[in-house]
C-alpha cells in the first residue's frame, strides 16, 4: 500500500506532536482526525488525505502551537474535544465549530499532555499534564481545571495514560521528567512506581483498551528502553528485544482488546510487534519515504491506515 501525502501547513518545523481519531459510525467510511501541530490544530474528514483548520471558530490569524489532542469516547454523541497549548485549554463541544477557553489556575501553566475519562459521559472528568505546575483536573467537562499534586514529587508531566476501568479502579499513572507515578484515587493523590532500571524521564505510556489480569502495560523511556508490566503495574520488567540507544517516543495499543499489536516510536523510526512486545521489528521505512517521524497513529478502519507525522513537516497515510 503506497503513503499518499498532504501538503505541509506552513514551515518544514511545522511538527506533528499528536494526532486523535474518532471511529466512524457504521455509515461512515472514514473516520475523523485531529492533528496537534506547531501551527495549530488541524482535522482531516477524510482520513488524512486532506486538511483543514480547526481553529476556523476562533477567528484568528495567529498561530495556536498545539502540544495535545483529545476526543471525548463517544464522540459520534458527544462531539467534546480539549486541545491543550502553552497557557491554555481548549475545549470545543459540537466537534471543532465554536472553541472557549477553559478556567485555568495562575500562573498560567504550559499544557504537555491529556486525557480523557472512558466514563466522560457520566462524570465529566478529564485530565491535563504541565510542563512545570504538576496535574490539572476537571471534573465540569472542562470549563474549570484545578491543580492535584499531592504525593506528586515531580511537576514536569510529560505524559499521562487512565485506566479503561477507570469508573472502577480510578487508577492513573503519569510519566515525569524522573520516573513513574500512579494514582488509585482518581488523580487526589499519588505515588511513586518502583521501576527496574535508573531514574529516568517517561516519554510514553499506554494502556490497554481492556484490562485484564495478563493485560500488557507498556512504559517508554528516554534512556532506559521499554518497559513491561503483565500484572497491573505491580511489577515491571525491560525488554531486551527494544535497543536503548533512542529515547522511546511513543507507543501505539491496538484500539481492539483481542488484537496483539504494538507500535512504538523508537526515536524517530516506527517498530512493531504482534505478540504484544515480546518481539519486534523495524516498521518498514520505504512506506514512510525513508523519512523520520514525530507522531503516528493506526486507524481502526476496515483499511487500517496509519497516519504519520515527518519530520519534515508532511503528513502521510499509509
Amino acid at each position: 500500500m503506497e503513503s499518499q501525502d498532504a501538503t505541509p501547513v506552513s514551515s518544514s518545523r511545522d511538527y506533528v506532536f499528536q494526532f486523535a481519531a474518532a471511529r466512524p459510525r457504521k455509515s461512515q467510511a472514514n473516520a475523523l482526525c485531529f492533528a496537534a501541530r506547531a501551527s495549530g490544530l488541524f482535522c482531516s474528514r477524510d482520513e488524512g488525505r486532506t486538511w483543514e483548520s480547526a481553529y476556523a471558530g476562533l477567528q484568528t490569524h495567529e498561530p495556536l502551537p498545539t502540544t495535545s489532542v483529545v476526543l471525548a469516547p463517544d464522540f459520534e454523541q458527544d462531539h467534546t474535544i480539549f486541545a491543550g497549548l502553552n497557557g491554555a485549554i481548549l475545549c470545543s463541544y459540537d466537534g471543532g465549530a465554536t472553541w472557549q477557553r477553559g478556567r485555568l489556575p495562575s500562573p498560567l501553566p504550559a499544557v504537555s499532555a491529556m486525557c480523557i475519562s472512558p466514563s466522560y459521559t457520566e462524570d465529566g472528568s478529564a485530565f491535563a499534564g504541565t510542563s512545570e505546575d504538576g496535574l490539572l483536573i476537571s471534573r465540569d467537562r472542562g470549563r474549570s481545571w484545578v491543580t492535584w499534586n499531592f504525593g506528586l514529587l515531580d511537576l514536569n508531566i510529560l505524559c499521562i495514560a487512565i485506566s479503561s476501568e477507570f469508573a472502577v479502579d480510578e487508577t492513573i499513572f503519569a510519566g515525569t521528567g524522573s520516573g513513574l507515578f500512579r494514582s488509585t484515587n482518581g488523580g487526589r493523590a499519588w505515588k511513586e512506581v518502583e521501576l527496574p532500571v535508573p531514574p529516568d524521564a517517561i516519554l510514553t505510556l499506554a494502556l490497554p483498551p481492556t484490562l485484564t489480569k495478563d493485560s500488557a502495560l507498556f512504559v517508554g523511556t528516554e534512556n532506559n528502553g521499554l518497559l513491561i508490566s503483565r500484572d497491573r503495574g505491580k511489577s515491571w520488567r525491560l525488554t531486551a528485544a527494544v535497543t536503548c540507544d533512542a529515547p522511546v517516543n511513543q507507543i501505539l495499543v491496538a484500539a481492539h482488546a483481542h488484537r496483539n499489536e504494538v507500535r512504538i516510536l523508537l526515536g524517530s523510526t516506527l517498530w512493531s510487534s504482534v505478540d504484544q512486545g515480546t518481539t519486534w521489528k523495524p516498521w518498514k521505512a520505504r512506506r514512510l519515504g525513508n523519512c523520520g517521524v514525530t507522531a503516528a497513529l493506526p486507524l481502526e478502519t476496515s483499511r487500517r491506515a496509519l497516519l504519520a507525522g515527518l519530520e519534515d513537516g508532511r503528513i502521510v497515510r499509509v
